[in-house]
């Protein structure tokens, strides 16, 4: 609130707004909201892949793993043998040596040689099962995983 002072023939009372105060708390909240929203809202504009169901060209090679969640333990198939985890990382290690020696044997190879590993996940599973199988295949030299889902029904959305 400003004062006059001084004398003057007309003494009545100032009709003027101080507004200092305001224009402070208006920069005060501008800064706050400036730093805030990038903060708030992250961003990254991307291009999600759409769902599409393509049929898998099954190899012989290629390793099958089930894996479901039986009272609250992880139990992984190997085909249709349960196997435990050390189990799982020495016949995949086994597996993808011995396949690396056959195509050495062979002439060449490629990538596209290489045996995948196909995971058919139980939906009620946890992703701590499935994702414990993964990194053991992936420690045992895989580097293709790929999941097997069920397609929508006829005529159903694709998402």
């Amino acid at each position: 609130m400003a004062m006059s002072s001084g004398s003057s023939a007309e003494d009545m009372p100032m009709s003027d707004i101080n507004t200092t105060p305001l224009v402070d708390v208006m920069l005060v909240l501008l800064i706050i909201f400036l730093i805030t929203v990038p903060v708030v809202v992250q961003n990254i504009k991307l291009k999600l892949p759409d769902v599409r169901y393509d049929p898998t060209q099954t190899k012989p090679e290629n390793v099958s793993l089930s894996i479901t969640a039986n009272g609250g333990t992880c139990q992984v198939y190997w085909g249709t043998s349960p196997i435990t985890s050390k189990e799982l990382y020495e016949r995949a290690y086994k597996k993808l040596d011995a396949d690396i020696k056959r195509l050495k044997a062979a002439g060449t190879i490629s990538p596209d040689d290489l045996p995948e590993v196909h995971i058919r996940g139980d939906v009620s599973t946890p992703y701590r099962c499935i994702g414990g199988a993964i990194f053991q295949m992936q420690s045992a030299g895989f580097q293709k995983v790929g999941f097997i889902s069920e397609p929508p029904p006829q005529g159903g959305p694709s998402a």
